[in-house]
């Protein structure tokens, strides 16, 4: 069973065989998809599964902690499976490719910086956007 669908029927919602498959396309998902790419990939399974279905679904995806909703300023929500490993993301600018990465250093920096303002980190999220240094005129390291 795809892993988000695991994660509803632990929660106990209702899953219908279009959700299943909205559930899978996610599940099987890498790119951080909108709707619309979301929908495109499951009518290929399914062509009577309407892009109002795949709104519906997602939303009850992520009101239900399965799924988290990015907006990475393209203006389009993107969306993925709620991970228990915490990740960042850059977005390549040039290419809108939305690239997942984990860094201790960072995460060290981030409670650090707020310790040192008096505060407790508890959660965060980190979005860095960028161009690929061909792009910029730089040179790669």
């Amino acid at each position: 069973m795809p892993n988000i669908e695991a994660k509803c029927s632990e929660k106990g919602l209702k899953m219908t065989g279009q959700r299943r498959v909205i559930a899978r396309v996610l599940s099987e998902s890498h790119d951080h998809p909108d709707v619309e790419l979301l929908h495109k990939r499951a009518v290929a399974i399914d062509p009577h599964i309407s892009i109002a279905t795949v709104y519906r679904t997602v939303k009850l995806f992520e009101e239900s902690g399965i799924t988290q909703r990015h907006d990475f300023g393209d203006g389009r929500a993107r969306y993925e499976e709620v991970s228990e490993e915490h990740h960042d993301h850059l977005i390549d600018l040039k290419s809108g490719k939305v690239i997942e990465f984990t860094s201790e250093e960072i995460e060290r920096l981030q409670k650090e910086v707020a310790k040192r303002l008096g505060y407790k980190l508890v959660d965060h999220r980190l979005e860095l956007f960028a161009v690929p240094l061909e792009a910029s005129g730089g040179s790669k390291p």
